[in-house]
């Protein structure tokens, strides 16, 4: 029996990445219901990472947070024995924003610290963060104050949330961080190696992707220097410069300084988290893809970390994206044989993304025609 691993992350805007699997499957199973189709969606660190832990066979644990500017968000992060998985994305993420209203001085990482407390509650040692889709520039502050960490103005009153007030903190107590989080071990999902600081940092390269005009990518720059001074008064420690401290608004540098956390690169971490390898083992075919297959999938996206892994058990594999700028030629040497996109399919993007569910169950026979059926790779 040919064993078929589907792969996939999501196709943002369109379909999860378990949807996309189970539309390719079904396509498949069409053509030859005696394959055994293996679903197992992946993701890179941001939204859709709990999603995967949970289809892998981890707990979903459900928790109420602050969003990025202060709303109710029901939320979830995923947990198996000692470990948890948090998602920032699905707590102070972009997607968040109510109305989609930016608000890059005044957003927050406050709720993603609320997750993380309520997994150290639960009994969590090793808290494995997914970062990246952030609303807000606050350097982790807002995570930290969460988990019991103060950060005062002049008058030691505590400073509001948000990268934008902390221009005005003069101080950071960690005297009553959460002794659960200090004893905790944190590791950081991570693809971003931007420092927190200067022109290729947190609020210069992503802060106008979160609404910062020129004067407010000033005011959050200033806060950020602030903030990073402040952290080294508390650790002893200036990581201001550490390549990687500026992922998600800088919530990287305070998970790192403060917490200890350690970043590696967010679908290596994905892949270990739903045991990759040993579905691996006995696959005969990894099918993989993600919505834009494109120069930024070549650089540590899902699509090739999942090929990187196939390549190293000797197992083919084929991409399927809703669009592709990326030709096949430059795909073969992470032991890719085929790539599909839903736009050869249906060239308007709009309806390619409206019916992506159909189109992937016909790219679904296809595969199993041409690459199973055939023999072909």
């Amino acid at each position: 029996m040919t064993r078929i691993l589907l792969a996939p992350d999501k196709f943002k805007g369109s379909l999860s990445a378990a949807d996309v699997a189970r539309a390719l499957a079904s396509g498949m199973l069409s053509v030859d219901s005696s394959l055994e189709t293996v679903c197992l969606p992946v993701a890179d660190g941001g939204d859709g990472t709990v999603d995967a832990a949970v289809t892998a066979g981890w707990d979903r644990m459900a928790v109420t947070c602050s969003g990025p500017t202060g709303e109710k968000v029901n939320t979830s992060y995923a947990r198996r024995g000692d470990t948890a998985v948090v998602e920032l994305a699905s707590a102070v993420g972009l997607e968040l924003l109510p109305d989609g209203q930016p608000d890059a001085l005044g957003a927050s990482t406050f709720g993603l610290g609320t997750v993380i407390a309520d997994a150290l509650e639960a009994g969590a040692e090793r808290i494995v963060v997914g970062l990246g889709g952030s609303a807000s520039t606050d350097g982790g502050a807002g995570m930290l104050s969460a988990l019991g960490a103060r950060i005062v103005d002049a008058d030691g009153n505590d400073v509001a949330l948000g990268g934008g007030a902390l221009r005005g903190a003069v101080h950071l107590d960690l005297s009553g961080l959460l002794p659960s989080a200090r004893n905790a071990v944190f590791e950081l999902a991570c693809d971003v190696d931007n420092p927190l600081l200067g022109r290729t940092g947190a609020a210069a390269v992503y802060g106008p992707q979160k609404g910062a005009g020129p004067q407010e990518l000033l005011y959050l720059e200033h806060g950020m220097r602030q903030w990073a001074h402040l952290v080294r008064n508390a650790t002893g420690r200036d990581l201001s410069g550490l390549a990687g401290t500026g992922a998600a608004g800088g919530t990287a540098f305070g998970a790192i300084a403060v917490l200890g956390a350690a970043a590696k690169p967010g679908i290596e971490t994905v892949l270990e988290l739903i045991d990759f390898g040993s579905a691996l083992a006995s696959a005969d075919l990894v099918v993989t893809g993600e919505g834009s297959l494109d120069e930024q999938s070549l650089h540590g996206k899902a699509p090739i970390g999942v090929a990187h892994a196939a390549r190293a058990a000797g197992v083919p594999v084929i991409t399927v994206a809703g669009r592709s700028v990326v030709g096949l030629d430059r795909l073969r040497p992470y032991g890719i044989t085929a790539s599909y996109a839903l736009t050869d399919l249906e060239p308007d993007p709009r309806i390619s993304m409206r019916d992506a569910a159909r189109l992937l169950h016909e790219v679904g026979r296809t595969l199993a025609t041409t690459h199973i059926l055939e023999g072909t790779s």
